[in-house]
């Protein structure tokens, strides 16, 4: 269990970038948010497990870059756009393997899909059952308007799978969805695998941890008093900072509390 940082914080510095930049600065955990279909290429993650085994590095997680098209691919009516995209999530699961991630972290249907909450799950069921096959998992992630950024859709997919279902929860985007994280906590404890964290203010809903007023001790010991053992990955916008170093900086003093 330990903080780490998401390649995504540097958008729009190159992945590789990103995860160099990361790792010279002496974090040891991170994620890495693909954002191009040619970084999926053989060489460019060869290039990425250099810096990886180089470095020493933790992977935890992969985000794909098909994160904005997921609704269009997984949860619409056309079969063989379907079956493209669960080609491609296996190939991210491939990725994921050869980089030590054990999750895939995924955005999923927008509000106005065709599919019931029984055909999301079944779709859902079928990307994970695809991608363990190189024994890495799907999480669904809670970002606001898509259909998990509500709490009744996520408790839907719980009554339905039950322990089947993992959870990526992200602190910013329960706060522009309108709620406490702490409500997402409560309810799904057994299901949260991974925590996307950031902090927040009247002015901001996502800053630096320890930018804002989120207690963070507080958070760190009630999530483990209620059975996480994962990571917690800083994930904010480039508009939270002026200069890297500030990044950094947030992650040497969150990282005493945990």
């Amino acid at each position: 269990m330990s903080v780490g940082i998401s390649t995504s914080c540097f958008y729009p510095l190159e992945t590789e970038l990103s995860l160099e930049e990361i790792a010279k600065a002496g974090v040891k955990t991170t994620e890495v948010f693909f954002n191009a279909q040619c970084e999926l290429k053989p060489a460019f993650v060869d290039m990425l497990l250099e810096i990886k085994n180089r470095y020493n590095l933790k992977v935890t997680s992969v985000h794909p870059t098909m994160s904005l098209a997921e609704s269009f691919f997984f949860f619409s009516n056309y079969e063989r756009r379907f079956r493209e995209g669960l080609d491609s999530y296996r190939r991210y699961s491939e990725i994921a393997a050869e980089l030590g991630a054990k999750y895939i972290i995924m955005h999923g249907g927008k509000p106005n899909g065709i599919c019931s909450d029984e055909e999301y799950c079944e779709r859902y069921m079928i990307l994970n059952e695809a991608t363990k096959e190189n024994g890495v998992t799907v999480l669904q992630e809670n970002v606001v308007l898509y259909r998990a950024g509500e709490i009744e859709f996520l408790q839907s997919m719980v009554d339905i799978l039950g322990k089947d279902v993992g959870f990526c929860i992200d602190l910013k985007q329960s706060i522009r969805c309108g709620y406490n994280p702490y409500e997402l906590i409560d309810r799904f404890s057994d299901n949260i695998k991974h925590y996307h964290i950031s902090d927040h203010s009247t002015a901001s809903d996502c800053l630096l941890p320890g930018r804002g007023g989120f207690d963070f001790e507080t958070f760190f010991k009630y999530t483990k008093q209620k059975g996480y053992t994962g990571d917690y990955i800083i994930e904010v916008y480039s508009n939270a900072y002026k200069q890297y170093s500030e990044i950094f900086d947030s992650y040497k003093l969150i990282s005493k509390n945990t």
